[in-house]
């Protein structure tokens, strides 16, 4: 009997040596884990509001210019960059506009270098005290200077001091009338330059073509709708929700959805809710994100459902978030029953704000479930 016990001794040993050999290590027993206890509370009833799968953000492209589509970079579904190239119309129209413009700025700058030169002359060389039209030896205008000008200035007839004035006025007023006809010239041609680049429309942003509503060769008119665009890296859900329900909602709040009729459930944060009430249906107008890789697109069904504070005659599990495992969109939590572990599925309810989230499936009350479970726990390592 001694040598049985002894061998099984040995046995024992070996099996010892061979998982501290091969890095594994025996499993923790169940005590040695922080648990607690699901209590059951009074909460509200949870109703079901349809809603729809939307882009994070989407934008209506619109023509800003006459003109015929010459080009369209790709079609419903396209990933794009942003400034990439979308559509682009033809511009023959402006850009003969722009060749007028831009004569017009060469004739503009000739008016203003010539309405300089003026000024320069009448500053330097009065035009009053010019004797390039005297004839013969000039004498009688010469005369006409020194003796009846000043003669006509001292009597008061006419005043050589107010006309030379009145002369640089005029001159500067010219200069000054050429320089705004260059202005105005140089803002033609920046208007003529902005309708050019309004011929090509961009990429806003990162994303796709939802919905491409006009074909090359189509001719549009400004603010006809080219391309529906949109962001679909992350998706969002859009409730109406009902006033009553409003109150029990908060901006950053979990709530559980279901994508399609069938779909997986996964948890969405509330993340926009409109200041308004619509006045036809009296709903609000409720955003919601869903996780990053959530499967489906744009436009699809969608349930949530959404806590009902007006009742509170219904009871129901609460489990500590700390609990709960993630395994893909499935969330589950450890439960001990004496010295065995099992990972049981959970259907969650409402998040309660405090740490906490109602059951609706998976648990009864009473179970002892794990806290901060570590990563490579699982059903048999207590076993």
């Amino acid at each position: 009997m001694s040598l049985i016990k002894a061998r099984v001794f040995q046995g024992a040993v070996a099996s010892a040596l061979a998982f501290v050999a091969f890095g594994y290590a025996p499993p923790a027993p169940a005590a040695d884990y922080q648990t607690a206890v699901i209590a059951v509370e009074q909460i509200g009833e949870m109703t079901t509001l349809a809603g729809t799968v939307v882009p994070y953000k989407e934008v209506n492209l619109s023509a800003q210019s006459p003109g015929r589509v010459t080009f369209i970079s790709g079609a419903e579904g396209d990933s794009f960059k942003k400034e990439e190239l979308l559509v682009t119309i033809d511009d023959d129209s402006i850009q003969a506009q722009r060749r007028a413009a831009l004569a017009d700025i060469a004739s503009a700058q000739a008016a203003m270098q010539n309405a300089r030169v003026q000024y320069s002359r009448e500053l330097i060389s009065p035009r009053q005290n010019s004797i390039s039209t005297m004839p013969g030896m000039g004498m009688p205008s010469m005369f006409d200077q020194f003796f009846t000008r000043g003669f006509s200035d001292m009597v008061g007839k006419s005043d050589s001091g107010v006309e030379r004035q009145a002369d640089l006025y005029s001159s500067y007023n010219g200069m000054n009338q050429a320089q705004s006809q260059l202005a105005q010239a140089h803002a033609r041609l920046e208007a003529l330059d902005a309708s050019v680049r309004d011929t090509r429309t961009l990429a806003p942003f990162e994303g796709v073509i939802t919905q491409k509503l006009v074909e090359e060769g189509d001719t549009v008119q400004p603010g006809q709708s080219l391309l529906k665009y949109a962001y679909t890296k992350y998706l969002r859900l859009e409730v109406e929700v009902p006033v009553r329900l409003v109150s029990s909602i908060d901006k950053g709040m979990m709530l559980p959805a279901r994508l399609d009729v069938r779909g997986a459930e996964v948890m969405a944060r509330v993340a926009q809710i409109f200041p308004m009430a619509d006045t036809s249906g009296h709903t609000v107008t409720v955003k919601l994100d869903l996780p990053e890789g959530t499967p489906g697109g744009a436009g699809m069904y969608a349930e949530i459902r959404v806590p009902d504070l007006s009742t509170s005659d219904r009871s129901a599990p609460i489990v500590p978030t700390a609990a709960l495992v993630w395994r893909g969109s499935f969330p589950s939590v450890f439960v001990v029953d004496g010295e065995n572990i099992s990972l049981r599925l959970v259907r969650l309810g409402v998040n309660l704000d405090d740490g906490r989230m109602s059951v609706l499936a998976g648990l009864k009350g009473g179970e002892k479930v794990i806290l901060n479970p570590p990563a490579g726990l699982s059903s048999s390592s207590a076993k």
